[in-house]
Order: structure tokens, then sequence, then C-alpha cells
């Protein structure tokens, strides 16, 4: 099908569960339910402790209570607020709607070609945005349309704890996903001047953030998100591993530690490792500290040694925890910002909540995933088909930049300097099972590194197309953009483009699991093999 065919809303269908998906989080919903009226199809909350959510269609309304008879032909009652009338109840509609709102912002004379491919790009579930975008493209409602956000490090005092809070509680309220890196705050037992007291420590406030998150459902349809990290210098390093083994200490978030190479090091060495915090008696430290070590040290700043322990101690904590809790991950801060497109301007601080991407202060995530498992023709890849997908996307993200709300300065101003942009992939093991290639084997080894590197060389080309076409994104330096780790291990067509034309967008590609949305599908979820063949999954 090529961009001026005429849709075929069959090819949108979808499967039961992924249906329930659509309807529960992505479809158009009316908010106020005027138009609610007996024989429309509703999503009705049917068991309000869990949050679970079924398809139903309304049988009786009276008095602010719905009758839904389900799809297994049980009828429960509840009140009008736990009952959502969708007004899209086709994939295609929803299509329409994106294709449509995200090309509004394109010039006038290319607008309509831009929203004809774009809306051939979603046709099928080619490429499949992010839930936010797909949640809130082409409507008037107040919600962001990316899916995941990094706000700084918390100030250290309890006006700045309490900033970190308000801003997080605004980005979840309106749909996106939070990081915090909390080596900002000082540990536990540390001082306080002015109150005579004493840190309940970096993991308490953790707590706080974590507790909140719990509270919050995000636009609606899905409750907050949360990642937090914590620097293996911290002297809370130990508090905070085992914090997701301790009943009710942490339990909205994920939890990462970030990983520094000095500490790789005396982890090969078996060396000794220093737990160290500023010297909060510091005259400026209030002004100047904000996480970040490597410059206070730099600035020749004093630090206090609380505790030194065995590199090795801290590293088999992590394991220990990590196998009896499944937490916590580990963040590379070393490594990320050796390789990060924007490490002269930008460094960055913590991941997501899913940990996909990196980010510095104010960054954000704009999430898509191209559908490996509709390029795959008579047994063969369709390189052209793919190719034209990822360009396609890469300007449909670019063009989300410019789309959707934001609700800090700081966001806004960040997003629009760097332009960041995280195209990824779902269905792979589909792929692989079409094209009877054995995950994991040899085989598979070398068609992934074809497959990706032609992804990636097609993002870049296509960004910096686009950046002669509209600009590159304006805190592009060619020199030090092509000295990042990542662009010197790109090929020399990519580095000869981006030295000719500039790059419209500072990042262009990030793997996320695309759990929902690839269920949702019905393919594969982001790189994962399928691990069973059949499994039963109860939605909330």
């Amino acid at each position: 099908m090529s961009p001026s065919s005429p849709h075929d809303p069959a090819q949108n269908a979808l499967k039961p569960l992924g249906y329930k998906i659509f309807l529960d989080r992505y479809a158009l919903k009316d908010g106020p339910k005027t138009t609610l009226k007996v024989g429309d199809t509703v999503v009705v909350c049917v068991d309000l402790k869990t949050g679970q959510r079924e398809i139903g269609e309304a049988v009786a309304l009276h008095e602010g209570q719905v009758s839904v008879k389900l799809r297994d032909g049980q009828v429960v009652e509840r009140a009008i607020e736990h009952v959502d009338k969708p007004l899209e109840t086709h994939p295609s509609q929803m299509m329409a709607r994106v294709a449509q709102g995200v090309a509004a912002v394109e010039a006038e004379t290319v607008r309509e070609e831009w929203a004809a491919r774009f809306r051939w790009l979603l046709d099928g579930w080619k490429f499949v945005p992010g839930g936010r975008i797909l949640t809130g493209a082409g409507t008037d409602q107040n919600l962001t349309f990316y899916n995941c956000y990094v706000i700084p490090s918390p100030h250290d005092s309890r006006e700045g704890i309490m900033r970190t809070l308000t801003q997080m509680t605004e980005i979840m309220s309106r749909g996106g996903g939070v990081g915090i890196n909390l080596s900002s705050l000082r540990p536990h037992h540390a001082y306080v001047r002015g109150v005579n007291g004493r840190s309940s420590g970096s993991v308490s406030w953790g707590g706080l953030y974590s507790f909140v998150t719990g509270l919050i459902e995000q636009g609606g349809s899905r409750r907050g998100a949360l990642m937090l990290i914590l620097n293996v210098w911290h002297p809370d390093i130990f508090e905070f591993i085992n914090s997701k083994r301790e009943m009710g200490k942490i339990t909205n978030a994920n939890i990462s530690v970030g990983i520094t190479d000095d500490f790789m090091e005396a982890v090969r060495a078996d060396a000794p490792w220093d737990l160290i915090f500023p010297d909060t008696t510091y005259p400026d430290y209030n002004e100047t500290w904000d996480g970040n070590l490597s410059r206070w040290l730099a600035d020749g700043k004093p630090v206090i040694v609380h505790k030194t322990v065995r590199a090795r101690e801290i590293w088999n904590n992590i394991i220990e925890s990590a196998w009896a809790s499944a937490e916590p991950g580990i963040f590379f801060v070393d490594r990320y910002n050796k390789m990060s497109n924007s490490w002269y301007y930008a460094p960055i601080l913590c991941t997501n909540p899913c940990g996909e991407q990196g980010l510095p202060a104010w960054g954000v995530c704009n999430l898509g995933a191209i559908n490996l498992s509709r390029f795959v023709k008579e047994g063969s890849v369709d390189w052209e088909a793919l190719r034209t997908a990822v360009r396609y996307a890469v300007r449909f993200l670019d063009d989300v930049i410019d789309s959707t709300p934001y609700f800090f300065e700081e966001n806004r101003r960040q997003q629009l300097a760097e332009r960041r942009v995280g195209l990824g992939t779902m269905g792979l093991a589909e792929m692989l099972i079409r094209l009877k290639i054995r995950y994991g084997s040899e085989a598979c080894a070398d068609f992934l590194d074809r497959l990706y590197r032609f992804i990636a060389t097609e993002a870049y080309l296509a960004s910096a197309d686009y950046a002669a076409e509209k600009g590159p994104f304006p805190m592009f330096d060619a020199e030090k953009y092509l000295q990042s780790g990542f662009m010197q291990a790109m090929p020399d067509e990519v580095r000869r483009a981006v030295q000719e034309k500039g790059i419209r967008n500072v990042t262009l590609l990030t793997q996320a699991p695309t759990g929902t949305t690839g269920t949702m599908v019905g393919t594969s979820t982001g790189i994962e093999p399928y691990y069973f063949w059949e499994w039963e999954r109860k939605g909330r």
C-alpha cells in the first residue's frame, strides 16, 4: 500500500485483548459522559480494589448509576465515574486523528501530504507511537505526548524536596512517567542546620515520591510511573539497594544504582571504596550543590568520607538484592555520558521509569516503535518498505515535539533546543519466526547486526535530510557532536551527512519495552523472545 492508497479498516482490527487495551488506554473518551446512552460500548471498572477494567454494553442508566453487560454475559452496576464511554470504537478512527493531529504542525503546503504519509505508516500497525501520543494527539485534552521525563535532582532543602514533588505530581497527572536522581540529598543522620536536627536521608524522601506515585492515575488510564536512582558513592547506598526488600519503604517506583567507571575498577581490583558526600557546612553548599559530584570535586570543594567499604561488598549486595527482589537495576552513568550525543551541553542524569533512555535534567522520552513483523514479505525482509517507514517515523516523532503541550517552561526549552527522538522496534521475535531464524542463534546475531545497523543508518540520514530542510537542532555543534562515542561508531556516510547538512535531532534511537502497545497489536514486545506460547494476562 502506498501513502495515497485507500485505507482498509480490516488491516487495523485487533484481537480481543488488544481491542480492550485500545478502548481502555488510547481511544478518545467522552470525559463528561454527556453522550452516554443505552446501547453504547463502554469500559467499566469491574474490580474497584485492583482497578481491573472490562468492555461491555450500557444496558440501563439511572440516577448516576450504569448497568453494564459484560462480554461474558454478566451484568454489573457501577457509579458513572467508574464507566468510560469511548468516542472511538475502531483503531482506524484513532489513526486518522493521530495522523492529522501530528501533521498539523507541518507547513500548509505539505501538511496533507505528510498526514497521508503518517496514515500509511500507522495503517496495519507498521509503526506504533508511544501510548501518550496515541491518547493525546489530535485532541483538545491537555495531556503530554511524552511517555516520560527526567527532572532535576531535588535541591537539598525542604523547599527543594517539595518543589520536586510538585513537579513530579504535575507531570504524572498529565500522563508522563518521571525519573529522579536522589544523589543530591544529604544522607541519613546528616546534620541539618537551622532546625538543629538530623536528616532522614535520601531513601526516606524517595519513599515519599514513591508513595505519591501510587496515588496518581495518569490521564485517567494508568497509574503513575517513577524511576529513582542513587549514585554508588552516596552514603545511603546500602539502604537504597535493599529498599525493595523492606516492606513499605519504596513500593511504587523502579530503582537503579548509578555506577561509575572508577567504582567498576575498584570492584575489579577488590579495592576499598569511600562513601562520600559534600561538606554541607561549606559556605556556598546551598547555592551550588546539585548532585554533580564530579564538578564539585573538580572545583576543589570539600567532601566528607562517611564510611569506607570494599567495592565488592556493594557489588555483591546489588547482585543479591536483584536476585531476591528483581531490583535494583544498574545505570552506567559515566558510560552514558561518554557515548551521549548531548555530552557537550547536557549531561545524562537519570533514566526514565522503564530504563530505556538516559536523559538530562528536563529531558523527555519521545517514543515510537517500528513493528518489524509487518516488514516480512514472502519470507524475506522488505527493506525498501522498512526504509520508508523509518524515515517517516523520524519525521512523525520530530513533529510530535512541536505538537505536544508543555507544562513546564524548562521542558519546552530543553526539548526545543535538542529535539530528542526515541525510535525503536517491536515484533522482532515474530519477524524472526517469519524469516525462520532461531532467536539467539549465530545466524540471528548476524541478521540483527544488519537489521539494526540499517535502521540506525536510515534514521540518522533522515534526520540529516530534515535538518537541511528545517534546520538542525539549536544546540548542534558539528565538531563536538561528531566526537560523541556513539557518533564515532556510526558509518562514514552518516558522519558525512551530519557534517554537510547538520542533524535535526540530538538522538534518534531508543529500544523501549513496548509492553502495552506491543501486546495491543498482537506481536512480540520490544526485542524480547516469546517466553511462552500461552499465558494469562489480567488487566487493571
